[in-house]
């Protein structure tokens, strides 16, 4: 197999496919089905948000601030962090907020924070080509309508508690963005290997 010579890759394809992957995976959890019938089926996020999500990407952040690249080191640190921080909230310190209504707040107010770190890198983005504008975009109205959904969960609407086609707006979003995170990630990938742009990004 022919060789590059840098010593260190490009984290890009990494740190995309952590965060696309785990991202599409957790849309499920938002979409109005028995999968998403309660905190304790987000497992099959947890074990992938842990591992890939977190970990792998978290890695690629720091190679990417090894290499010089704030704006994706970054975000691969930041997303990297999060998906840690949401298998914490939920797996570990969601058991001594009770149940219910505080839990909703807090997620809601988690979300939101995180809204605020997605729109500072999707002021940043369209620098760095359409496709990961794209992907900050979707994400950025993510955290947003997460925000409102899980707000209007713990005031009592029933706008998500009884509108399946609610909650597939909010989930499809999400699985959209992982999509579109996987596809650049893709395109990097084919670019690297075959030498030349075959996927637009």
């Amino acid at each position: 197999m022919e060789e590059k010579p840098e010593w260190w890759a490009s984290p890009a394809v990494v740190g995309l496919m952590g965060f696309g992957t785990t991202t599409m995976i957790a849309g499920l959890s938002n979409l109005p089905t028995p999968y998403s019938s309660g905190f304790a089926n987000n497992w099959v996020v947890f074990g992938m948000a842990l591992a890939f999500g977190g970990t792998a990407q978290f890695v690629a952040g720091l190679i990417a601030l090894r290499k010089g690249n704030m704006f994706a080191g970054s975000a691969f640190v930041g997303y990297g962090s999060f998906w840690w921080a949401f298998v914490l909230m939920l797996w570990t310190f969601s058991a001594g907020a009770g149940t219910g209504t505080p839990i909703l707040y807090g997620i809601a107010g988690f979300a939101f924070i995180w809204f605020l770190f997605t729109l500072t890198f999707l002021i940043n983005a369209p620098k760095h080509g359409w496709g990961v504008f794209l992907v900050f975009l979707f994400l950025t109205i993510a955290f947003l309508l997460l925000t409102v959904k899980f707000y209007s969960l713990a005031s009592g609407s029933t706008t998500f508690a009884a509108n399946a086609s609610a909650n597939w707006a909010v989930g499809g979003e999400i699985i959209f963005d992982g999509f579109l995170a996987w596809y650049v990630a893709t395109a990097d990938l084919t670019e690297w290997n075959y030498g030349k742009k075959i996927l637009p990004h």
